[in-house]
């Protein structure tokens, strides 16, 4: 059996460079060779996971199949490959030193002195081999968060230097990604700054393979000659990664540079001699030559934050290109709703989506988003929160329980129509203990999820402490909002529908998670079908 490959991925000169679009663009090319790869994500951060940060901080909070809270990165990676991730494929330092202080708890060093180096550093390198000496895979692709020279960073680097130094040369390979700037008053490509980002990595003892230079500009061949001489790495190493019109576009940029090629050539690895791209490019020709178009109104409380409802936007652009149809995501604050602006914010939308979150905050715009779309007939989704409000909504003004609420916020409800889960109940620990990963659903045959899906069951990805309160099913659904899709064991809701409405679902559970460029989602393919048909009747 041959040996694993590890890459691994590096950036500095600047943060939110792509490092995690290029790794999964490689992902994606060494796979479309007929090997077989993963990534993982190594996060410099002292936070076990991401579960407990704002999405203000950090972006969208992934959530794997196993129920683990990720970086969104992971979401590239599963979008990529058309694979699921797991807990193993995103560690950060705060699961680093919780293990080593755990092990020191019970005596695992023998009284040794826990340093950085090596205890620190010899559990990331555990973590950094762990999937690939499980045989599953050819290459494994290790992309550091961060940049070369945080101080957060530096155990990584180090690590990896190790590695470099303790793994045959034939089974290592770093990548290090920088930015190439282009001064527009002096019209010129800068290389200054990569040159310094390569020797700091340099000087950590790392020396990269292969530079790739995120740029906006074509490189010209002798600046990536220069590139490639000052920071020691061989002519036709040093490639580009030029801004692109859609992230699904880098995996072919990234094949005309030739890094699958010299990735392959380095490693001896036996695989197809080129990638095939086949499905990605009718995927792209799609994407970039709609024949129609809508407007879709995302409705959050993060909208400035682009990376916060990251899956959301990607589901987007996955069942638009299907339907060859641009989707216009008119990014709407939840707190700027009202009984009295709802028309001019959302009335020349052809559907809205009442995005998830957590928190009181734009609770009531939310509410006036459903009602507007519930009563002008607007096509509208609801994804967790989105789908509580939903029921709160209909629970107020179709019901007549006017103080109907979730207890999350208003503990003393009269109405708790979304109660807190009964496991919950007993929780104070806030990370990881919520209701997480993939759990199954039947769905009632003959409504629309069931059209959507073409499946009585499927699975989907979950990540909530609260639910639909059963007590109040039944006036529920006299009143026209059905439940039409509940988890088998628990009985716990997850699908609500309004069946005399052109389009009405509200769902408990992520779909947004499970959505690729190859199989979009089902509902948000229906959502957009019900939009271009209401945009057409118009």
């Amino acid at each position: 059996m041959r040996n694993t490959k590890y890459v691994f991925v590096t950036g500095g000169v600047a943060s939110s460079l792509g490092k995690g679009i290029v790794a999964a663009s490689l992902a994606k090319l060494l796979a479309a060779r007929g090997l077989r790869v993963t990534i993982q994500k190594f996060d410099p951060y002292i936070n076990i996971d991401p579960g407990t940060l704002n999405p203000y901080e950090h972006g969208e909070c992934y959530v794997t199949e196993d129920g683990a809270e990720t970086d969104l990165d992971l979401g590239h990676y599963e979008r990529f490959l058309g694979i699921h991730t797991s807990k193993a494929n995103n560690v950060t330092t705060g699961k680093i030193y919780n293990t080593v202080i755990t092990k020191e708890r019970e005596g695992a060093y023998l009284g040794k002195t826990v340093q950085i180096v090596p205890h620190i550093t010899d559990e990331i390198k555990r973590r950094m081999l762990l999937l690939g000496r499980t045989g599953r895979f050819d290459v494994v692709i290790t992309e550091v968060g961060g940049t070369v020279g945080d101080m957060e960073s530096q155990p990584f680097v180090e690590a990896i230097r190790q590695l470099q130094w303790e793994l045959p040369e034939e089974d290592f390979m770093s990548i290090h990604l920088t930015m190439v700037p282009y001064l527009r008053a002096a019209k010129e490509l800068k290389t200054k700054p990569t040159q310094h980002s390569v020797r700091m990595l340099q000087q950590s003892g790392v020396s990269p393979d292969i530079i790739v230079c995120r740029t906006e500009k074509n490189l010209p061949a002798d600046m990536k000659r220069k590139i490639a001489q000052f920071c020691n790495v061989k002519p036709g190493h040093v490639i580009q990664s030029i801004d692109a019109r859609s992230i699904y576009e880098v995996p072919f940029n990234l094949q005309g540079e030739n890094l699958d090629g010299m990735v392959v050539e380095h490693f001896g690895l036996e695989c197809a001699p080129e990638a095939d791209l086949t499905k990605l490019r009718s995927f792209l020709d799609r994407l970039f030559h709609p024949k129609r178009e809508v407007d879709v109104a995302l409705v959050g409380k993060y909208v400035e934050l682009q990376d916060a409802y990251k899956s959301i936007q990607e589901s987007f652009i996955h069942a638009g290109a299907s339907l060859e149809c641009k989707v216009n995501v008119h990014s709407v604050r939840a707190e700027q709703i009202t009984a009295e602006t709802a028309p001019k914010l959302l009335g020349k939308m052809d559907a809205v989506l009442v995005a998830p979150g957590f928190g009181e905050r734009g609770l009531e715009g939310k509410i006036s988003a459903v009602k507007y779309a519930r009563e002008n007939n607007i096509p509208f989704f609801g994804i967790c929160l989105g789908m509580q409000m939903a029921v709160v909504e209909f629970a107020r003004d179709v019901l007549g329980l006017k103080e109907a609420a979730s207890t999350e916020l208003y503990p003393e409800t009269p109405y708790p129509v979304i109660d807190l889960m009964e496991d919950q109940k007993t929780t104070t620990v806030k990370g990881g203990t919520m209701r997480l990963g993939a759990y199954d659903c039947l769905l009632k045959k003959g409504s629309l999820a069931y059209r959507l899906y073409g499946t009585d069951k499927i699975s989907e990805r979950h990540r909530h402490r609260y639910e639909f309160n059963d007590a109040y099913r039944a006036d529920m659904e006299k009143a026209g909002l059905i439940v039409t899709g509940e988890n088998p064991d628990t009985g716990l809701v997850e699908i609500v529908e309004i069946p005399s409405h052109p389009f009405f679902i509200a769902v408990q559970f992520h779909p947004e998670l499970k959505s690729t460029p190859e199989v979009p989602q089902p509902i948000f393919k229906g959502f957009i079908e019900a939009a271009i048909e209401r945009h057409s009747a118009q």
